[in-house]
């Protein structure tokens, strides 16, 4: 089957589909431009995502031989490398520029979200068993069944209202969300030195949620809350091709990593063992860390 979403294919999923749920997605689908948007493998589905190792969505279950390490895991660091003239060599994905859309709860849950349910959902979105997207598909979803580690509390939100709602309740209180801003136009994506140009401002998150971006047809974030100490802090970055670069960086650092695998990517990137040092990382610009939101007049190293 043609790798673009295939019409037909969604009417036959409304032919399986029984009482209010086809009524429902029928709805959907009459909104024809509005479902490409949704839907559409050709944008939704980002290739470039797709081939890149998922460094820190699950920190007990991200493994890779040195060998087999590409461009996209250098983004940990050790506290110590955030100082003023720091150079650290980074892997920043550019943005995508057609993202995928995170769909309504109701459209949402009228699609499975299982590993049980591949071959159904394969045939839906018209990709061939053994291709690239069927493969992202299926580590997807199985990422998303793992058990958490000890202290890790996960989600993958596939609509707008389940991701706010676990933000919600992991936080009890009012959020908002960080990313990294490009603040230049990006070059191609490729690892380059960066070098850290201000004193880097920690944001006052005694809780934080991350939000990872996974490589689906449509948008789905693995979510998760992480017992233990982690520190949130912005980084402004000069990169040192493509006439200096500007990236404003959002940086985790993990101060216990105790409990993550041996074979977690950054301890192979970094020279180090489980609980031995902290782990900072860079988050790529589709990714959204949730924190809390204080009085800034208390918390003045807070920034918008």
């Amino acid at each position: 089957m043609n790798l673009k979403f295939a019409w037909w294919s969604f009417a036959l999923f409304l032919l399986i589909l029984e009482g209010d749920n086809a009524m429902v997605l029928s709805k959907v689908v009459k909104e024809k431009s509005h479902l490409e948007n949704v839907v559409h493998p050709d944008k939704g589905f980002d290739h470039e995502v797709m081939a890149e190792t998922n460094h820190e969505n699950i920190h007990s279950h991200s493994t890779s031989s040195p060998s087999h390490m590409d461009n996209s895991v250098f983004v940990f660091f050790t506290p110590k490398d955030l100082k003023v003239g720091k150079v650290l060599s980074v892997y920043f994905r550019r943005d995508s520029s057609t993202p995928p859309h995170l769909l309504p709860r109701d459209e949402a849950q009228l699609i499975p979200f299982s590993a049980s349910e591949l071959p159904f959902l394969l045939r839906i979105f018209g990709f061939p068993r053994g291709s690239p997207q069927a493969k992202a598909m299926e580590d997807t979803l199985r990422q998303c069944e793992l058990k958490p580690i000890q202290g890790e509390t996960k989600y993958c939100a596939t609509s707008l209202e389940s991701m706010l709602e676990f933000v919600e309740s992991m936080l009890t209180t009012k959020f908002r969300g960080l990313n990294t801003r490009q603040m230049t136009k990006a070059g191609a994506n490729h690892l380059k030195n960066y070098t850290i140009i201000d004193e880097p401002r920690e944001v006052f998150a005694p809780k934080m949620v991350a939000c990872h971006t996974m490589p689906y047809p449509y948008a789905v974030f693995y979510c998760h809350y992480q017992e233990g100490e982690s520190k949130v802090f912005q980084v402004m970055l000069r990169g040192e091709n493509n006439g200096g670069e500007l990236v404003e960086a959002i940086a985790v650092c993990h101060m216990d990593t105790s409990q993550w695998s041996h074979n977690h990517v950054s301890f192979q990137v970094l020279g180090i063992k489980p609980g031995s040092s902290p782990v900072c990382h860079f988050f790529p610009a589709d990714n959204l860390v949730w924190v809390p939101v204080f009085n800034q007049q208390s918390h003045g190293e807070m920034a918008q």
